[in-house]
């Protein structure tokens, strides 16, 4: 059990890293759609509150030294914050819920609490120019686009792998 989810982490966690890739490739901006935020989404549903916690603290920081995306300052710090919100709460509400929209949206107003957190321990210590609620405030008007295609598109994806037995055994 602990080995698939370990091996499950590190496949969210290369989709995390890879996907942003593919949508700079197609000159579609990372901060509008937020395309590393679905693999760490995906791994709170299917893997749980601690391993979903683990993939959105590694995926910014694989993805950052890996490819300069997110850059490692100030933003890779942030983002490994949020997304650790985001894995964490997904996993946590859908654990006890089994309610795909409301761990979808509590993840999604928590992760941002996180970032403001991550953004403020940032400016004490690796970017003192930078606001903290500011930062986030700002990032978030330009991720409208991307919280909309995670809203219309997760709840899709995570029912349909839930209806495959085979993948819905493996995460069990």
């Amino acid at each position: 059990m602990k080995t698939k989810k370990i091996a499950l982490s590190g496949l969210f966690i290369a989709f995390g890293i890879i996907l942003p890739m593919v949508f700079h490739m197609f000159s579609m901006g990372g901060s509008i759609f937020l395309p590393m935020h679905i693999p760490v989404l995906m791994a709170g549903f299917f893997l749980g509150p601690v391993y979903g916690a683990v993939v959105g603290i590694i995926t910014p920081i694989l993805s950052g030294l890996l490819t300069g995306m997110p850059p490692l300052v100030p933003v890779m710090p942030i983002m490994a914050f949020e997304l650790c919100g985001y894995g964490l709460i997904t996993g946590l509400v859908f654990s006890k819920t089994s309610k795909i929209y409301i761990s979808l949206i509590c993840a999604m107003i928590t992760g941002r609490l996180f970032a403001i957190v991550g953004a403020y321990l940032v400016s004490l210590t690796l970017a003192p120019q930078i606001s903290a609620i500011t930062y986030v405030v700002g990032g978030l008007s330009t991720a409208i686009p991307g919280m909309i295609i995670q809203i219309i598109f997760i709840p899709i994806l995570v029912n349909l792998l839930l209806k495959n037995k085979e993948i819905a055994k493996a995460v069990a």
